[in-house]
Parts: C-alpha cells; sequence; structure tokens
C-alpha cells in the first residue's frame, strides 16, 4: 500500500509500505477514507520532534472496517469508523475514568513499527476500545464525513480545552490561538453556552471563520497589546475562561494576563519553545487555574458525535485545502508557510 513517511526535516514521501494485517486477536484493519495533516504534525516536518527516517506519520483518520481479529466483539466487516488519534483498550482503570490518553495499553498513530493514518490502510489495535462506529450512509455525504473526521482530535482537543477553561452560560472565553484546535475550541464555547467569545487571532480568513463558529469580538493585537484590548473589552477584568491553544511561552503569557481573577485557562497547545515557563506566583495571587493536557478525545466521541451528526456542530470549515495521498507532502508545505489552515486527505 501507499502510505506518508518522514525521512529528515521537510522530507516528507508517499512510498509503498507493507500493506497492514491482523497480528493480535484484538486487531481490525481500517481502509482508510478521509485523513489530514494536523498542527502539531508540523513539529516532525519541521524537525523540532524527533522521528526515525522512514517512519510512519498521521493520527487524525476514518475509514471502513476490512478485517477484524478473533476477539473483536463490537465491530464487523463494512463498518464505517472514527480513530481518536490515539489508541486505547477502554478497559483499562484510566480509560474506565475518562483518561484514554493514559491508557496502559494505549498507542499514538505513527510510533515506531505502527501505521499513520496518512495511508491507505491502518492496523489498529485493541479495535474494539479505540473505534468509534458511525452510520454507514455517511460514506456518502461529503461535507459529513469531513464535519465526522474532526471527531478524531481537533473538535474533541477544542471541547477539552474549553472544558478546562470552565466555558459555561454566562461565561466569557477567550481563545488564544486562530489554527484548526482554537477555531473548534470556539465552536466548542458556544455549544457550552458561553455568552461572549473573544477569538485572539491575526489572520482575517480564520477569524472569520472564528466568527462564523459563534466568536462575538475579534482581537487582532498580540502581547501587552492583546491584553489591554482583551481586558478594554471586560471593564477591565478579563475573560472567565482562557484557551491556550499554541505552546509557546508567549501564548501561555498572555493566556495568564487575560484571565479574570478567579477564572481558569484550558490549555492544549503542545508545548515548544518554553524557557523560563509562567509565572506561578501571579497565578496564586490571582487564583487562576490551570487545566488541560493531551485530550481524551476517545471519550467525548459519544457526546459529541449526535451533534455532528445533526449539524449542530460543523468544524468541517478548518478544512481549506484537500489533496490525495500523493500530494500530501504538498500539504505540508503549505500548512507550514501558513497558506493553508487545514488539510484534508481524501483516499
Amino acid at each position: 500500500m501507499r502510505a506518508t513517511t518522514i525521512h529528515a526535516p521537510y522530507d516528507m514521501r508517499v512510498e509503498d509500505v507493507p500493506e497492514p494485517v491482523v497480528q493480535l486477536p484484538t486487531d481490525a484493519v481500517l481502509r482508510v477514507l478521509r485523513a489530514c495533516i494536523c498542527g502539531s504534525d508540523l513539529w516532525a516536518y519541521r524537525g523540532e520532534a524527533a522521528r526515525q527516517p522512514g517512519q510512519r506519520i498521521g493520527h487524525e483518520f476514518l475509514g471502513v472496517v476490512e478485517e477484524t481479529g478473533s476477539e473483536v466483539a463490537t465491530l464487523r466487516r463494512g463498518d464505517l469508523v472514527v480513530a481518536p488519534f490515539m489508541w486505547s483498550d477502554g478497559v483499562c482503570d484510566y480509560c474506565r475514568e475518562g483518561l484514554t490518553t493514559s491508557c496502559e495499553h494505549g498507542g499514538f498513530w505513527g510510533s515506531v513499527g505502527y501505521d499513520g493514518g496518512q495511508g491507505e490502510a491502518v492496523r489498529v489495535p485493541f479495535a474494539d476500545g479505540t473505534l468509534v462506529r458511525l452510520p454507514k450512509e455517511a460514506a456518502s455525504d461529503e461535507r459529513l464525513l469531513s464535519s465526522l473526521l474532526t471527531l478524531s482530535d481537533v473538535l474533541g482537543t477544542g471541547h477539552h480545552a474549553a472544558l478546562g477553561a470552565g466555558a459555561r452560560p454566562g461565561a466569557t472565553v477567550a481563545v488564544v490561538g486562530d489554527g484548526a484546535v482554537g477555531l473548534c475550541a470556539v465552536l466548542a464555547a458556544k455549544r457550552l453556552g458561553a455568552e461572549r467569545i473573544i477569538a485572539l487571532g491575526r489572520h482575517q480568513v480564520r477569524t472569520d471563520i472564528a466568527r462564523r463558529f459563534g466568536a462575538t469580538d475579534v482581537v487582532a493585537e498580540r502581547g501587552d497589546a492583546a491584553v489591554e484590548a482583551v481586558r478594554e473589552l471586560t471593564r477591565g477584568q478579563g475573560a472567565h475562561a482562557v484557551v491556550e491553544a499554541v505552546g509557546t511561552e508567549q501564548s501561555m503569557r498572555t493566556a495568564v494576563s487575560i484571565t479574570r481573577d478567579g477564572g481558569a485557562i484550558g490549555f492544549v497547545g503542545v508545548p515548544h519553545g518554553s524557557g523560563t515557563g509562567v509565572d506561578l506566583s501571579v497565578m496564586f495571587d490571582r487564583n487562576i487555574a490551570l487545566r488541560g493536557g493531551v485530550a481524551p478525545v476517545r471519550a467525548y466521541i459519544p457526546e459529541l458525535l449526535p451533534d455532528v451528526l445533526d449539524g449542530t456542530v460543523d468544524a468541517s470549515p478548518v478544512f481549506d485545502m484537500t489533496v490525495g495521498l500523493e500530494g500530501v507532502p504538498d500539504g505540508y508545505k503549505a500548512m507550514d508557510e501558513r497558506t493553508a489552515l487545514k488539510v484534508l486527505v481524501t483516499n
């Protein structure tokens, strides 16, 4: 089959690799219909996250089950399913508590020796615990497929951020970051009933999507100017709930500075480039809570899926470029150069 591999910084290739097969009785083999490129994939692309030459990549995908192991009980050949960005057994203590990203037997797609989502097929460990079945008729609805694909990562991650920040009816929410996750956090905050949503971002195409997703205000400034603008919008107090969806030291400093005393920050930006970190004394003095981390999206899919299926929630506008599998290297280049927000990959 064909699959995307990474060989060195900026060296992405689509190559022939062995077809996946069932290796364990709890496995399934899935034929990928839709995948996408994540902003976090760019850290490997740029060489800021180590990868072995030839390693697979891609962790957001959905597709059709082709084969199942003898112990797979909830899935059968032909089922349309979505895969969260990590596999999990569904039965360990962490999975039962909803923290599937800490599964005792879990793992990340594209790890050494495992398939990545940016390929034609994937061997799925612990298929019963990992995959979520979708209505078969969705396979013929292009828009719905794209919307369902966001359940694999960005929509669930945005939801995790909004929950961590404490988005709720009547609250003012501010979102730092205008990437796909930040935009999905806007959508999640709206779904959770936030009264006012302030999107911080400088790219009009992206902030237009933020407004479409429910943002009531847009702040284009950065740094101290952004803090001043948010404070001005909130009677000098800041936002009750702040999402940090970038992962840099500057973005976290901004998040802390625009949080209202007694408020909370939900952070889901993969940390990178941080030197001195945040000043805990500031957070202590102002009673600011910090919650977040790797989003356990498998635990959120059952809650979010009905709203995606009925169209109440549609994050598909985050996809602004579509490529076939052979065009994945071009998709990485476009996202790295910020000419694309998020690239959809069709098989």
